[in-house]
């Protein structure tokens, strides 16, 4: 009877986490059959066994408890994408672009030196062309191009120049204010390939408006 003691008293003694909790359950079982009379031996057994159980019920209770403590503390939010812009300085619809780029997550740095230049310097096709250039992730971005197409280029990283909206289509970011009265014309936003290529890449249908007021 001792040997059998001895080896549950060792088992939960080098358990761990919670040792002391098995070990102070068992402690409170009735005595063994030695010291009660008319106990048989599987009696007592199933005695300790139910203690060890509560034991390790009370564990069980407290491992949520310490699996939050050691969870890591939540991620902060990635920092602003880096665009470069170049635009001429009195263009009205190339700054409401860049606020909304900036209102998009995008955190800008303008050049207002105009754009032909570096959209000749970058390969563009002038045909492509618009009021302002940016550079992004390694892509150029011309012209209104939305900030949500934008974010998923920068995703989907395809094999390619960049992003143009060619002209200044009522309706983009940067040509919605109010003037517009919510007026949006049709307008594709392009895939550009290295070899000048083009594919549709996003489409916005017109958009009937209402006359200022």
């Amino acid at each position: 009877m001792k040997k059998i003691q001895n080896r549950i008293d060792t088992r939960f003694t080098h358990t761990t986490p919670g040792a002391d909790t098995a070990t102070s359950a068992l402690a409170f079982a009735p005595a063994s059959a030695s010291s009660a009379p008319g106990t048989t031996r599987r009696a007592w057994l199933g005695t300790a066994l139910c203690a060890t159980a509560a034991a390790a019920a009370t564990l069980a209770a407290t491992l949520p408890s310490r699996a939050r403590a050691a969870s890591p503390a939540p991620v902060a939010p990635a920092t602003a994408i880096a665009i470069e812009v170049w635009k001429d300085p009195n263009c009205g619809c190339c700054k409401d672009w860049v606020d909304h780029m900036q209102a998009n997550g995008f955190q800008a740095t303008v050049h207002d030196t105009g754009n032909t230049a570096v959209r000749e310097k970058l390969g563009l096709p002038q045909k492509l062309g618009s009021c302002h250039t940016a550079l992004v992730g390694g892509y150029l971005i011309e012209g209104h191009v939305p900030a949500a197409d934008v974010q998923r280029l920068l995703r989907e990283k395809p094999r390619a120049l960049g992003l143009a909206v060619p002209g200044m289509p009522v309706g983009s970011p940067g040509m919605d204010g109010a003037f517009y009265g919510g007026r949006r014309d049709a307008y594709d936003v392009l895939l550009v390939a290295r070899d000048g290529s083009t594919r549709v890449f996003a489409s916005y249908g017109a958009q009937a408006g209402k006359a200022p007021a």
